[in-house]
């Protein structure tokens, strides 16, 4: 096994690595740094996102720096904002013990007269989107004659981003140039054909075969209906007590929707679209970064440049158009050598889709039961003893306490205590899922195929009584998403609604209402808690200001005028 100085890494770039945690090198590493340390040759470097990319064109492209020489001697292009960013931070990491590097990130969003500023001081290395590069060298505060080497990073995720112009006019600008090292993840005609237009009998240099996904994640598929697709996201997620996740949508709206409804279920999640201003988009992936969001729920454009390397699981809520997509979403996970697992929700009409994937990347996908709520309890009851048994004690602060703790807990038996630590959580979690229908899609004619009404239903209805209405900012949709999306109750289950100011009267099946009562009495609603009654028991009880509104509406108004009205 090969370490850092054997690939030829100077001594004072070493100790910027060693003080980084790195001390064996990438299979990635290991193929590009000789090369591009020892030759002028144009290198097509094929590899997986995170999987060492920065550092095999970071290390060689700082230790071929002239340090004497303050003009721009090399220049990276990157797709986003944030890759540019941590590239170049990255950079000067790499260098902290060696020569004073001088490296500028241009970008989008901040201020270009600073960064005109920093180039003019001697920048030797820029990192570059490729839209605010081509401003600065339109305003001719930035020239490419003397740029010796020139990195394209994720050259295929700038293609798919519209930059093809951008990327032609500034591979021709840099005409003294001595070579292109080009990174990607996949390899697209897009790309070869800016390899064949630029690049001089390139080295190609892969990790593995064109599409190919990483071998240390495992990817899964669940199979489920259009309109079970939200409640098979959160079993997926409560079945997997400490998850941290990114998650995929199609479209800012269905990116906004799916966070909006996890937020209000009680989920640590935030959304990540393209209509995010630039300083909440930066704040989401902050608190991502840190850790302080178990989700992450994006669209493929804006998760580009996000850059995490401890992320679990990568969730498709509905599998991309393209394969290369697949690729990239799933590369987000099992990085710098962790593992990772890859799962898609589809419908059954999207089935042959993952047969398309597994053909195309060599991946083996698995299909698996979406979790029955009593194997999701299962889960988290075990997460929770878990984290009982490894939980820390600070003894010396703990004890003044534990007088007055033995005192209350002095009539219960081990076993009694036991189960009632393991309950405060539990009970959520069953509380939710003690009812939770049967939500996997089963071969034509297999008995268990019902629709979920049928599962867990009793035919006849109920009808109930709620003291919400539209005074309350209550639509029959809100209350509908409330029953099925937090509550779990099917949609065939929900009956006739009557909606009015005060109150509303709603059908639901009988199957379902004892859920209903137990997950209705846990909201409130402008400070007062829901309450349900047999809408019979209510009949003699119309609140008397709803009386009111109704002969009002109906043309009695004058007693309604004289008050205010």
């Amino acid at each position: 096994m090969s370490t850092f100085q054997d690939l030829g890494i100077a001594g004072d770039l070493l100790k910027g690595i060693e003080a980084l945690g790195f001390s064996i090198p990438t299979p990635v590493q290991e193929l590009v740094i000789p090369t591009a340390l020892t030759s002028d040759d144009d290198i097509i470097a094929l590899a997986q996102t995170g999987t060492g990319k920065t550092a095999a064109f970071g290390l060689p492209l700082l230790q071929r720096i002239n340090p004497d020489e303050r003009s721009i001697q090399a220049l990276v292009l990157c797709p986003t904002r944030e890759l540019c960013v941590q590239v170049a931070n990255d950079l000067v990491n790499y260098s902290a013990f060696a020569h004073q590097y001088k490296v500028v990130a241009v970008y989008g969003g901040a201020s270009i007269e600073t960064q005109i500023r920093q180039i003019k001081a001697g920048a030797q290395i820029v990192v570059a989107t490729p839209g605010r590069l081509m401003d600065l060298m339109a305003r001719k505060a930035v020239r490419l004659d003397r740029v010796e080497r020139l990195v394209l990073d994720e050259a295929d995720e700038m293609l798919n981003m519209g930059f093809k112009e951008a990327i032609d006019f500034i591979l021709a600008s840099a005409e003294n140039r001595r070579s292109i090292w080009l990174f990607s993840a996949t390899m697209p005609d897009e790309v070869r054909r800016i390899a064949a237009n630029y690049m001089e009998h390139p080295q190609e240099l892969s990790t593995g075969k064109r599409n190919q996904t990483n071998e240390n994640i495992e990817h899964i598929y669940y199979v489920c209906r259009a309109g079970d697709r939200f409640a098979a996201l959160k079993r997926v997620v409560d079945a997997n007590p400490g998850i941290y996740a990114l998650i995929f949508c199609r479209t800012k709206n269905e990116t906004k929707e799916v966070a909006e409804q996890m937020i209000r279920d009680g989920y640590d999640s935030d959304a990540l679209h393209g209509d995010l201003a630039q300083a909440d988009r930066d704040r989401v992936m902050q608190r991502f970064r840190e850790g302080n969001l178990q989700l992450l729920i994006a669209t493929d454009v804006a998760a580009r440049g996000l850059d995490v390397s401890n992320i679990s699981h990568v969730i498709n809520y509905g599998l991309p158009d393209e394969i290369e997509v697949y690729t990239h979403r799933s590369g987000r996970t099992g990085r710098a050598g962790r593992t990772g697992v890859s799962i898609s929700i589809v419908t059954p009409k999207f089935e042959e889709r993952i047969r398309q994937i597994e053909r195309k990347t060599k991946a083996s996908f698995a299909k698996m039961p979406i979790p029955s709520g009593i194997e999701v309890c299962e889960q988290q009851l075990y997460h929770i003893i878990n984290n009982i048994h490894t939980q820390e004690v600070h003894h010396a602060e703990i004890e003044p306490f534990m007088g007055r703790i033995y005192a209350e807990l002095k009539d219960l038996s081990k076993e009694e205590l036991i189960k009632r630590f393991a309950s405060v959580e539990f009970n959520r979690f069953l509380s939710y899922y003690r009812n939770a229908p049967d939500i996997n899609v089963y071969p034509k004619g297999d008995k268990r195929n019902v629709k979920p009404r049928e599962a867990g239903a009793s035919g006849r209805t109920t009808r109930l009584f709620a003291n919400i209405g539209e005074m309350d900012g209550v639509s029959k949709k809100d209350f509908i998403k409330l029953l099925s999306r937090t509550l779990g109750v099917p949609a065939q289950a929900i009956g006739h609604i009557d909606l009015n100011r005060a109150y509303m009267h709603f059908d639901i099946d009988e199957g379902y209402v004892d859920l209903v009562r137990e997950g209705l009495s846990e909201f409130t609603i402008n400070g007062r808690r829901i309450r349900l009654d047999d809408a019979s028991e209510r009949k003699e009880k119309r609140p008397k200001e709803d009386r009111f509104f109704k002969k009002w509406e109906k043309g009695s108004g004058k007693k309604k005028g004289k008050r205010g009205f």
